[in-house]
């Protein structure tokens, strides 16, 4: 079980700053029936807090038995280091970094965030995973996700030769476009975290189990590629 440290600045983020982690996660588990989770992740570095103050109140939940493991998500290179050495001063490791990354954004990888990651041992973990449903086959340019779909908003024009070396890559496998998608990720050393709605979907995600791209299809996908936007705020990383 895996849920995050709401940051926004109300009431406890500012008035409370190292206590806040532990009275949300309390509030959390008090919510889901749970006496502890196992992984507790700070979900952007917005938060009013200073790092230092953060890590020591997310310490202590792993100190209380709240939590197994702490990460973070949206967090620069610089700022998951800082984040992670603060954490040591309570021998807590920082287990994991989570990041949107896939095809459709490549920034992670190019800023040298996933290499920092394999480095220390931190794992990082994607979040749209598959560009909400850009890298699916489900979209095309005469058919495009909604415009509350934010995250990588590629016209789909621009991103229809990418679906056709997934497509490819996936007719070889004998697996759909979003395998393909998710195994690209997996290739790279990144855990994919993706939303099911249905039975087809997990169905259709799991066939990216069981197999790996080769150096060549990597390469050829990265072809078609994006490097991806970022945000002062929120995208750091």
């Amino acid at each position: 079980m895996q849920t995050k440290y709401w940051v926004v600045p109300d009431f406890d983020n500012i008035f409370k700053p190292s206590d806040a982690p532990v009275k949300k996660l309390k509030e959390s588990l008090d919510r889901m029936g749970l006496d502890f989770v196992d992984i507790y992740m700070v979900h952007g570095h917005i938060h009013p807090q200073s790092i230092k103050t953060v890590a020591k109140g997310m310490a202590e939940c792993v100190e209380q038995g709240l939590a197994k493991a702490i990460a973070v998500a949206n967090y620069s290179t610089d700022d998951m280091i800082k984040f992670a050495e603060e954490l040591e001063k309570y021998n807590v490791p920082l287990c994991a970094n989570q990041v949107e990354y896939h095809p459709l954004r490549r920034y992670p990888e190019t800023s040298g965030l996933l290499a920092a990651c394999k480095e220390r041992g931190i794992v990082m973990q994607s979040y749209s995973s598959l560009a909400q449903g850009r890298l699916t086959g489900k979209y095309t340019k005469d058919n495009p996700p909604p415009k509350s779909h934010r995250f990588s908003s590629i016209p789909m024009e621009e991103v229809e030769p990418m679906l056709e070396v997934l497509r490819s890559i996936g007719e070889k496998h004998g697996v759909p476009i979003s395998a393909v998608s998710l195994n690209y990720n997996m290739s790279k050393g990144v855990c994919p975290v993706v939303g099911v709605r249905h039975e087809k979907m997990a169905e259709e995600n799991s066939k990216a189990y069981g197999w790996r791209l080769t150096e060549d299809e990597i390469r050829e996908i990265e072809k078609h590629s994006f490097e991806g936007n970022k945000t002062s705020l929120w995208q750091q990383n």
